[in-house]
């Protein structure tokens, strides 16, 4: 799977292990920055650059880091087709997927240990959408307002 990531300064050093570990496990990693640590960068435009990456390769997934994470969340779902989730612990990064359909993860480089968040980034890569008919419904309601606005 291709797995594209952006994050700001406070989330460089953990974007660049998941890429590390995400390539260990067979994945294809896209970087979108930065490329270097710049204490006064921001966080928008390499989590939208991701978003908009992750929407235009079909098939493909999307990892955004920063402090919180927050932040982060919310500049990707700025991106018309990004349905991302904040994830803090496996089962919020595995129904994000699951009922979700999130091809966008949010991940924190200051809230919980950096271990934790690796896990939580191959859990979420690993685990598919359920199809499930309700959910499917859903993200179909959410994608007609987003067409329609």
């Amino acid at each position: 799977m291709r797995v594209h990531l952006g994050s700001d300064h406070a989330g460089h050093e953990l974007r660049l292990r998941l890429i590390a570990r995400l390539e260990e496990l067979g994945h294809t990693t896209v970087d979108h920055g930065p490329t270097a640590y710049d204490p006064d960068d921001d966080y928008p435009g390499f989590c939208i650059a991701t978003g908009e990456a992750t929407v235009a390769d079909p098939g493909s997934l999307g990892i955004v880091v920063g402090g919180s994470g927050n932040g982060e969340a919310i500049a990707a779902n700025k991106v018309v087709g990004v349905r991302c989730a904040l994830a803090w612990d496996l089962d919020s990064a595995t129904l994000g997927r699951q009922h979700n359909d999130a091809n966008v993860l949010s991940l924190s480089a200051r809230l919980y240990d950096n271990d934790l968040a690796v896990t939580l980034a191959e859990r979420f890569v690993a685990t598919p959408f359920s199809r499930e008919a309700r959910h499917a419904r859903r993200i179909a309601e959410l994608a007609d307002y987003e067409q329609g606005r």
